[in-house]
């Protein structure tokens, strides 16, 4: 979703990135770092948060992490340079994650067991997280998702069995998951350091994803609910095929309307910056758009989510790009079908369709 949006955002840092295995401060005790990640999307921002805490022999210094990338030589490589040159010698006291997708806490089992010290997240995706990446997961791939992409209408024989046949890809960066944990939950405040840090629960991009605001430093890590040049996912997945996550993720981002206009944005792809309430807005008409492009074309003939790619996407997308961008055309037809605009229609084939009402 870049385009000339963009100028109502303000990047506060201009192009300036962090290199790989360094950091920069954005805020008083914060600082930003990415990793690299396999993909087109091909970073995370990840960040250090100056921490403290109370032992039984008195008072430790050092620092939380929020996110972890996913597991990888590369992405261990660049935390060992976090390490040894940007902690001053400090150790990590919390490992915290937002959700439990791969790029988030794919390394927290070896940040944890690294330092001896707690994952933090929200109960809903640490129990997910759990699941996927277990034994359980294997079902997550394979011949349950092609059954579940051959029904929204991908139809291609040789597609349906790259999804049947792969392993478990969620647990290929996500090998492990701490078997302890704190529990986050919406609107619990986080004493970390020197503030106060708010949690504030999303959905529909995540099970239940939780952002950070600090109202002392104006500062929201808002992990994947906000981006400042891409959409967020918000797909419909093979495990809760009946699920309508837009509406529940659209209501999520209206609700940090509450946050200050000029609140310091650090998103978990792209760059920090500041706008948030345009970008809330900008989010909302960009799906509104998607809707009315979905409507027309189910006016014109019934459209299975597959159909709907081209409709929805005008850009090529590798096989890794299509079962997200699958799983979101799913999510627009389903909070259209909720809103009782679209009619879904079973066709003989197995595949289902929809018309406009």
């Amino acid at each position: 979703m870049a385009n000339l949006q963009e100028a109502e955002l303000h990047y506060v840092f201009g192009d300036t990135l962090p290199a790989v295995g360094s950091t920069s401060l954005v805020a008083d005790g914060v600082r930003w770092l990415r990793m690299p990640l396999p993909f087109a999307l091909d970073h995370i921002n990840l960040w250090l948060l100056r921490d403290v805490e109370e032992t039984a022999s008195g008072t430790r210094e050092g620092w939380a992490i929020v996110d972890c990338g996913i597991d990888s030589a590369a992405t261990r490589a660049a935390w060992e340079n976090i390490f040894a040159h940007e902690l001053q010698g400090l150790p990590v006291l919390r490992v915290i994650c937002t959700h439990m997708h791969p790029d988030h806490v794919g390394l927290a089992h070896w940040l944890t067991e690294r330092f001896g010290c707690r994952l933090w997240m929200s109960a809903t995706d640490w129990n997910v997280a759990r699941q996927i990446s277990g034994a359980e997961g294997d079902a997550h791939s394979g011949s349950l998702a092609a059954e579940f992409y051959a029904q929204q209408g991908l139809l291609d024989a040789a597609a349906l069995g790259k999804v049947r046949s792969r392993p478990n890809y969620y647990a290929s960066m996500v090998p492990q998951v701490p078997s302890r944990y704190r529990r986050l939950m919406d609107g619990m405040s986080l004493r970390i350091g020197a503030h106060d840090w708010q949690c504030i629960v999303g959905y529909g991009h995540a099970p239940e994803h939780i952002a950070l605001h600090c109202p002392a430093l104006n500062t929201l890590i808002a992990g994947d609910m906000v981006l400042p040049r891409i959409s967020t996912n918000i797909s419909v997945m093979d495990f809760e095929p009946e699920a309508n996550p837009l509406p529940l993720y659209l209501a999520s981002i209206e609700a940090m309307r509450r946050l200050p206009a000029a609140t310091l944005v650090l998103p978990s792809h792209g760059k920090p910056f500041t706008g948030l309430h345009q970008r809330i807005r900008q989010l909302g008409e960009h799906h509104d758009a998607r809707y009315a492009d979905v409507m027309k074309a189910c006016a014109e003939a019934p459209q299975s989510a597959a159909d709907l790619l081209p409709v929805l996407f005008n850009r090529r997308l590798d096989s890794h790009q299509m079962t997200f961008a699958l799983g979101e055309a799913v999510a627009h037809v389903h909070a259209l079908h909720g809103d009782g605009r679209l009619q879904q229609l079973a066709g003989a084939d197995g595949v289902l369709r929809y018309r406009s009402v």
